[in-house]
């Protein structure tokens, strides 16, 4: 209830920074859930990288398909519920790097590499300015 008695209203800001938290955060939790449930396809796609030695240099590519698919579910869920949203940010923003680095670096990856670029930029502004309203931010 308002001071008026009557019962307040959310403000569109209020509602966009749902929308919004929900909107991006489909794509990580999404893209996460391929990484376990879509593994043959994502690792062709590592295969496929032109940094494919360089990458299996750091270790076993099934063990950082599941480290980064775990970080992208974990991170996207917390982001979509507004819970400890700058670290989630940096979660994600972590695993979004060498994603990006090592996968869409090639000639014909323009457009993923574009996508993740504005990810990022989502994911500054969600480290930079929390979660907005309706957010479980402790």
């Amino acid at each position: 209830m308002s001071a008026s008695g009557t019962e307040a209203r959310p403000s569109l800001e209020d509602v966009s920074d749902v929308a919004f938290r929900v909107c991006f955060t489909l794509i990580f939790i999404v893209a996460g859930l391929g990484h376990f449930f879509r593994m043959d396809l994502m690792l062709e796609r590592l295969e496929a990288s032109p940094f494919y030695e360089l990458i299996v240099a750091y270790g076993s590519p099934v063990l950082m398909m599941q480290a980064s698919g775990a970080a992208l579910v974990c991170g996207g869920v917390a982001l979509l519920l507004g819970y400890r949203t700058r670290l989630a940010s940096l979660l994600l923003m972590a695993t979004l790097v060498p994603i990006t680095a090592g996968i869409h670096f090639a000639p014909d990856h323009t457009g993923p590499l574009l996508k993740n670029v504005a990810l990022f930029g989502g994911l500054i502004h969600f480290a930079v300015r929390g979660p907005g309203a309706y957010s479980l931010e402790p």
